[in-house]
């Protein structure tokens, strides 16, 4: 696996690594989290622009979260099976020379993820923030039809993906003494439905219990972690479902920019801050 780097000679954050980075080098942005024109709740954080991991940035929350940050000045390692779809999100976000790395990758391999790890790490000498947001499910998900291999599909890529990225960053994290894990759950991985299916269910619980267990063990070493438990989204996803919801269906649910606002919201809010657990639903 070869990372795709446009313009290595982009120089490193100018931020002090020592420092602490809800203190030093920053300035104020405004992020609007809506689900309609006549709703908006608007937050003022300071965010030191530095360097992120997404996964999923192919499609969806993961591309919506690739083009918020790359506005605000990020680097981002963009993580995903298609090189192709990786390399649209770029274009679509607007990143100048330099600002973006893809990384064509299937997480579920825990050895090719490795690899990911050198290669971002060797890119950007350190990563501040990973968002796992990658996520699959299938449309025969009941326990009467899920195939083996559909439910195994599921875990690697919800679940074992997740926690091969996390294994990936979570050293230099440490070494650094700060960094911010999002998770992109699901409302599913707090109350299991027929909608979502046992596989999916099982792999979201498990990652909420990952981003449990990365603050139980890791707050103390500077390093916080986010499960985002949204709702319906209108993504890509959604043509996996049994029956594919209609455009009415769709035009009610919320848009993948805004759970990239809530991505961006928690990983941005000073060190001194946890959110553990943000639930989001469609009004």
């Amino acid at each position: 696996m070869a990372g795709r780097f446009v313009n290595p000679q982009i120089p490193d954050t100018e931020r002090n690594r020592d420092e602490d980075p809800g203190a030093a080098n920053f300035r104020q942005f405004r992020v609007s989290v809506r689900s309609d024109e006549s709703l908006e709740s608007t937050h003022i954080m300071s965010l030191v622009a530095g360097n992120a991991v997404v996964t999923g940035a192919g499609s969806g929350v993961g591309r919506a979260t690739v083009a918020k940050l790359v506005a605000l000045g990020w680097r981002v390692a963009l993580v995903g099976r298609r090189a192709e779809s990786l390399s649209e999100t770029v274009a679509l976000a607007g990143a100048k020379p330099g600002q973006s790395l893809v990384v064509p990758c299937d997480i579920g391999d825990a050895s090719a993820v490795e690899t990911l790890g050198r290669t971002v790490l060797a890119a950007f000498s350190h990563v501040d923030v990973l968002v796992n947001a990658a996520g699959t499910n299938a449309p025969k998900r009941a326990l009467e039809v899920l195939s083996l291999a559909d439910y195994r599909a599921m875990m690697d890529t919800n679940l074992n993906g997740a926690y091969h990225m996390v294994q990936a960053f979570l050293p230099s994290m440490r070494a650094r003494g700060s960094g911010t894990i999002v998770n992109v759950v699901s409302d599913a991985g707090k109350q299991a439905s027929p909608k979502a299916g046992p596989a999916y269910v099982m792999s979201k619980f498990g990652l909420a219990g990952l981003t449990q267990a990365i603050n139980a063990e890791e707050r103390g070493r500077g390093i916080r972690a986010c499960a985002l438990f949204p709702g319906d989204i209108d993504t890509p996803l959604l043509d996996k479902r049994p029956v594919v919801p209609d455009a009415d269906a769709r035009a009610r649910m919320m848009k993948p920019e805004d759970i990239a606002d809530c991505v961006v919201f928690c990983a941005t809010l000073p060190s001194r801050v946890i959110i553990e657990e943000m639930l989001v639903r469609p009004r």
